[in-house]
């Protein structure tokens, strides 16, 4: 059952349809109530679509994986762990504001040794993948619990993957101001 393909219309797929948009309705919204200009968004991709085809491209991809059970048990399980996330957060990036809490993550960032906050991104991700990857290692392949094991990890994935990609662009934009201020001081 679980890695058939549903035919259109079913129950199980509008069932599934059903679950996937109410995921991605989730992330949409905590990204909304974080970031409604998208400005600490850490895809850039979603940040570059913006919300209009942001919803487009997802309620295409949900119509799409409602006929892949096991896809989109993944889907879910990774986009309410990252909604999840998103949320913890969201009250405090929404009350002083995206500018601001952008710049106040950065200075804490500028005061944190690389190495530390790495370990502390790695020990976050590694210990959120290990019970995603006991589920992956031990249920039964093509089995909700598989499927939720491997939500379970892409959501590990994500989260390493964009925050390190967040900390290598503000770690750029820093090199790239640092000459201008080098600079100023050389011509004054």
């Amino acid at each position: 059952m679980m890695g058939d393909i549903l035919p259109f219309a079913s129950r199980g797929y509008f069932g599934l349809l059903a679950l996937l948009l109410f995921a991605r309705g989730m992330d949409f919204l905590s990204t909304w109530v974080a970031t409604p200009n998208l400005v600490l968004e850490g895809n850039p991709l979603a940040r570059k679509m913006g919300w209009k085809w942001g919803a487009v491209v997802n309620i295409a991809l949900c119509l799409t994986f409602a006929f892949w059970p096991l896809t989109a048990v993944i889907v879910i399980t990774a986009g309410l762990l990252v909604a999840a996330r998103n949320f913890h957060s969201a009250w405090l990036m929404h009350t002083m504001g995206e500018t601001a809490y952008r710049d106040w993550v950065l200075e804490r960032l500028s005061q944190t040794p690389l190495p530390l906050y790495l370990g502390c991104l790695l020990g976050e991700t590694a210990l959120t993948a290990l019970p995603g990857a006991a589920l992956v290692w031990w249920g039964p392949e093509e089995s909700v619990a598989f499927s939720i094991g491997c939500g379970v990890l892409a959501y590990a994935g994500i989260v390493l993957f964009y925050t390190s990609l967040s900390l290598w662009r503000s770690r750029r934009r820093k090199v790239k101001k640092e000459p201008c201020i080098i600079q100023d001081k050389m011509n004054s």
